[in-house]
């Protein structure tokens, strides 16, 4: 009988330990045993090809959600495109409600705009859902130094699987090498992390990769792993 996150009973320790050392790609693979394929959802930004090329190797078919905020750049679109094409991805993109359409709020409520833009349309992406599969890392930043491999996020009703999360940088860095993967065209322009095109900005060598998103405000998470 399988575990959902409707279960009651369902909790972290319940998890199995070998979770905490196997490779990412055999993660992805006990994820779909578990809940089934049509039930699990994975998450990408694009922002590189690391879990499009985990998950497309473990599981091909698997569906991969973009959440196209109407504010991606350009060479993110022109990437996710290439990435399917090349991985053969079960690409599915998931748009913002039509009522926010020209809301302009980014530049008055960076928060809100990410609750209508981010948040909402990953609620109805993981409707029906049981598992959802996400790039983060505890190195990404600070607020994530914590972050599980599985965990039960209770305001989605959901088990939330993060494959890479013990990965470094170097890791992250070396897994691309090795399968030769291809780069998002702005890396190499000083954007090691990449987000929508209002609220992300270059960063200097050395300093935090995130330091670039909503610079200039307290603001270090969009919600969607809060």
């Amino acid at each position: 009988m399988r575990n959902t996150p409707s279960d009651p009973h369902v909790r972290t320790m319940l998890f199995p330990r070998h979770l905490e050392t196997d490779h990412p790609a055999d993660i992805i693979r006990w994820t779909v045993e578990t809940y089934g394929i049509d039930r699990v959802v994975l998450t990408t930004s694009f922002s590189d090809a690391v879990l499009s090329h985990l998950a497309a190797t473990a599981v091909p078919g698997i569906e991969v959600v973009l959440l196209d905020t109407q504010y991606l750049f350009a060479e993110t679109e022109w990437y996710a495109d290439q990435l399917v094409r090349r991985f053969g991805l079960n690409l599915r993109v998931v748009h913002p409600d039509p009522s926010v359409d020209r809301d302009d709020l980014w530049q008055t409520d960076p928060d809100a705009c990410c609750r209508a833009r981010k948040v909402e349309p990953l609620n109805r992406a993981l409707a029906g859902k049981s598992a959802w599969i996400t790039g983060v890392r505890r190195a990404d930043s600070a607020s994530r130094a914590n972050a599980r491999v599985a965990s039960v996020d209770a305001s989605r009703n959901v088990v939330k699987i993060n494959p890479i999360v013990h990965w470094s940088d170097d890791e992250v860095e070396l897994y691309q090498d090795l399968f030769d993967l291809p780069r998002h065209p702005l890396t190499d322009r000083g954007y090691p992390s990449i987000g929508c095109w209002p609220c992300t900005s270059p960063v200097r060598d050395g300093d935090d990769p995130r330091a670039g998103r909503w610079a200039g405000h307290a603001k270090t998470e969009c919600g969607l792993h809060l």
